[in-house]
């Protein structure tokens, strides 16, 4: 009798945090795909529930929980509910974050230090609790996802590029602190990508056509781009793989950021009666 074909994550316990849309729904999707246990997470139980349907009318089950990124005992508890019965979890992929465009010397002193936290603290939490889960399965990959934010200097985008590159500096530092248990951390690096999140950015055409004028591939990145290198990431294909921070924005990399400047009507930081 023959087998039935093995699929290459059969029997990995994972959770994606953020997975009710866009990169992370995309990232589910192929993870499950492939034989994953997915549990996806989010705020909002109706989009959890929304996607959970979705995935199953293409035949593809998940699992959800709903659980606020930034709060620690909602990551723990679906954290939790993403392992098998002995606390053991393989795979964690965690997407959230978020920013403003704005002069860097006219940020609110809160809103500065609330952005960068909106765009660490998920990492963190998700890498502290998947990570001691991980060590009970005596394996893992740990997947955040960043930004090219993180590469450039991004004029008037401060907070998020601080925030991202954080990110990208306790994925390299947990890597070789971890390497040692068999855990192996990374993160992707989106271009500017088509998702329900940045659906006002791809309503402005004079700004798309700034970032396709800036980069050698002229398309706009799909969140399923971002997904496969997840996918890799999370998978035996990158097992001798770690610390690495995976660029994937259609070359906009080699050349240059958009100017905001150009696009809005932003306030003059160069005039003092700005700062009154």
């Amino acid at each position: 009798m023959i087998s039935p074909m093995t699929q290459p994550l059969d029997g990995k316990r994972a959770i994606v945090v953020g997975g009710g849309s866009g990169i992370g729904f995309a990232s589910a999707r192929l993870l499950a795909r492939d034989g994953a246990l997915v549990t996806i997470t989010g705020r909002t139980e109706a989009t959890l529930r929304d996607a959970q349907s979705r995935l199953a009318d293409e035949g593809v089950k998940v699992e959800c929980f709903a659980a606020d990124g930034l709060d620690a005992a909602g990551i723990k508890a679906a954290v939790d509910a993403a392992s098998d019965p002995e606390g053991r979890l393989h795979i964690a992929v965690v997407v959230p974050g978020g920013g403003s465009i704005k002069p860097v010397l006219l940020y609110d002193d809160d809103q500065f230090d609330d952005e960068v936290r909106k765009n660490t603290r998920p990492v963190f939490l998700l890498l502290k609790y998947a990570g001691r889960a991980m060590v009970r399965a005596g394996e893992g990959s740990f997947v955040a996802i960043s930004s090219t934010a993180a590469v450039f200097s991004a004029r008037y985008l401060a907070s998020y590029s601080a925030g991202k590159a954080a990110v990208d500096q306790l994925v390299r530092v947990a890597a070789n602190e971890l390497g040692r248990l068999n855990i192996r951390v990374n993160s992707v690096q989106p271009g500017m990508t088509e998702t329900g999140a940045t659906a006002g950015a791809f309503g402005n055409a004079p700004m798309m056509q700034q970032f396709l004028d800036n980069q050698p591939l002229n398309r706009h990145g799909a969140a399923d781009d971002q997904a496969q290198a997840v996918r890799y990431f999370a998978g035996p294909e990158s097992a001798w793989v770690t610390g690495q921070l995976l660029t994937v924005d259609g070359g906009n990399t080699l050349r240059s950021f958009i100017d905001y400047a150009t696009l809005f009507d932003l306030p003059d930081q160069g005039d003092p009666a700005t700062f009154t």
